[in-house]
Formats: structure tokens, C-alpha cells, sequence
């Protein structure tokens, strides 16, 4: 690369640097970040009120879980009560 190729790239990247910074701070893009930050809390919005439904949903199921284990040993328990009460009989 000569030295001409690299000084047009430097002027080119500081001309292209200081527009950028002046298209960045335009009315229009300030409101484009409002209007992009308002639809992102809107989605964290949304997400959140989907992970709190599927919490929600976690705790049932844990609940639901619990409970048919503790029928289930409650269950047994009386089985193996019943088995051995026929041993002792016999």
C-alpha cells in the first residue's frame, strides 16, 4: 500500500468519524433510542410476566410432586404394616 492508499483512508475514516458523531447525536436518533429503549422494557416486560407464569406453574408441579410422593410412602407404609401383622400371625 503507498502512502497516498493510506492517508485517503485516514481522511476518510476521520471525515466518516465526524459525521457519524454529528448523525449520532441528530434529534432523529435520539428519538430512535427512545423508541428502541421503549420497545426493550416492554419485552422485559413481557419476559418477565412469562417467567413469573412459569414459576408459578414450578411451584404446582413441586407441590402436586410432593404430595403423590407422600401418598405413595403412606401407601407402602401400610402395606408393609399389613404384611408384617399376617407374618405375626401365622
Amino acid at each position: 500500500m503507498n502512502i497516498y492508499t493510506k492517508l485517503a483512508c485516514f481522511v476518510g475514516g476521520a471525515l466518516f468519524g465526524s459525521f457519524g458523531v454529528k448523525l449520532l447525536s441528530s434529534k432523529d436518533a435520539k428519538k430512535a433510542y427512545v423508541h428502541v429503549t421503549a420497545a426493550g422494557l416492554r419485552m422485559k416486560d413481557s419476559v418477565m410476566e412469562t417467567v413469573t407464569t412459569v414459576q408459578e406453574n414450578a411451584a404446582d408441579i413441586l407441590a402436586s410432586a410432593k404430595d403423590m410422593n407422600e401418598a405413595r410412602a403412606a401407601l407402602e407404609a401400610e402395606e408393609t404394616t399389613a404384611a408384617s401383622l399376617e407374618s405375626d400371625e401365622t
